[in-house]
């Protein structure tokens, strides 16, 4: 078993210093023909968002990179390559940090188990969906509380209204107490991840996928972790890291002139969210990827893919986004 870089009573403390910086969630890119996990492009976008983007860290095989309909087999083989390509030899060591939600809690074990036997830096656990309940606290203690103690591996929380429910700040400062729980991606209103961060203060370190919301944080909340979502590697470019170069100045304490980079991206930031059918998000980001030069690939049922109207919209909706792109593109 490949050891991990903290012990469980070292967790928290390792996540304040290792987990920072912008993360990203990947998308899977299945191949067209046969509709195969294509492990050589998911291979060059890692590399390119590591290597071109300088993002920090990758989450792998969440609901963007469509994990619901993904064999358990092949969500083990994108943890594997993610480890091999953020841990490789000659680069700069990058984090990830797996996805190993299920309604089914023997497969987030064996998830958990194999991300920890890889030397996964940790694991993110959604909160499962509950039929019938009419509360969930005591459940969820017990369900979190049940999945640290099966494995060592630092563990992020992650609360969204696709579970049914929304975890509270007061329940999520509880399963904090957690030892291995270090991090949670928050999916909820602004207000109840402020409170949050003020009542979690060291023990947990709280974040969201709203990249829109992510300087405020930075300037407001003291927030040093965005974990995390598709726009670090959607709305820049190897020659336009306006993400990373708004987010290192707000960290610099520059907060009027990150504001003035963030603001810039509006049109970008526009052209995604207007062109982006209410149906089809993965499909609309993975197209958005090609326009780039990135690999995105087919979606899996249930997912469906775009359009040629819904194509032809989001590309010239790109072309005019001005997002600058490299002069071999």
């Amino acid at each position: 078993m490949t050891s991990l870089p903290y012990d469980r009573a070292s967790a928290k403390a390792w996540a304040r210093e290792a987990m920072h910086g912008i993360w990203c969630a990947a998308l899977t890119p299945f191949r067209h023909e046969d509709g195969a996990i294509d492990e050589a492009a998911f291979r060059r976008n890692l590399r390119h968002w590591f290597d071109d983007l300088l993002i920090d860290g990758v989450f792998v095989s969440g609901k963007q990179g469509e994990f619901f309909s993904m064999s358990v087999a092949e969500r083990k083989r994108t943890f594997e390559i993610a480890v091999e390509e953020a841990h490789a030899p000659g680069r700069e060591r990058r984090g990830v940090i797996l996805s190993c939600s299920d309604q089914n809690l023997d497969v987030v074990i064996d998830l958990a188990r194999h991300a920890e036997r890889i030397g996964a830096d940790a694991i993110v656990v959604h909160a499962p969906v509950l039929h019938f309940l009419k509360a969930q606290d005591e459940t969820l203690a017990a369900y979190y509380r049940r999945i640290a103690d099966e494995v060592a591996i630092a563990m992020a929380l992650w609360s969204h209204p696709d579970s049914g429910y929304l975890m509270s700040p007061r329940l999520c400062a509880r399963l904090a107490g957690i030892e291995t729980v270090v991090a949670i991606k928050y999916s909820v209103p602004r207000e109840m991840y402020a409170e949050l961060t003020r009542i979690a203060g060291d023990t947990l370190i709280v974040s969201t996928a709203s990249e829109e919301e992510w300087l405020d944080n930075i300037v407001e909340l003291g927030w040093r972790l965005y974990l995390c979502s598709s726009p670090p590697y959607l709305i820049q470019t190897a020659v336009d890291r306006r993400m990373r170069q708004y987010t290192d100045l707000a960290f610099a304490g520059k907060a009027d002139e990150a504001r003035r980079v963030s603001e810039s991206l509006a049109p970008v930031r526009r052209a995604l969210k207007d062109t982006r059918p209410a149906e089809k998000p993965q499909a609309h980001q993975k197209y958005w990827q090609d326009l780039l030069g990135q690999t995105g690939g087919a979606v899996r049922f249930p997912m469906l893919p775009l359009t040629q109207a819904e194509r032809a919209a989001t590309r010239a909706a790109f072309e005019a986004c001005g997002l600058r792109l490299p002069a071999t593109a």
